[in-house]
């Protein structure tokens, strides 16, 4: 008999990705709106992303079974 496949949480997926080691990477805060009251190093800092906690990361293995 073939396994059931479990599904991957779409928002999950789109909000999130995996690093070459194995880290969830989320996107950071607060860069679509007061852009240009912003300091430069911020802005520069915006495209960069940040790893999740320990905790969000255990419910992000739930919710994305194959990143």
């Amino acid at each position: 008999m073939a396994k059931y496949k479990i599904k991957t949480h779409g928002g999950a997926k789109r909000r999130f990705t995996r690093s070459a080691g194995g880290k969830f990477l989320r996107r950071k805060i607060g860069i679509n709106n007061f852009r240009r009251k912003k300091r430069r190093e911020e802005l520069s800092k915006i495209g960069r992303k940040l790893a999740v906690s320990k905790g969000t990361a255990r419910r992000l293995r739930r919710l994305m079974p194959y990143a």
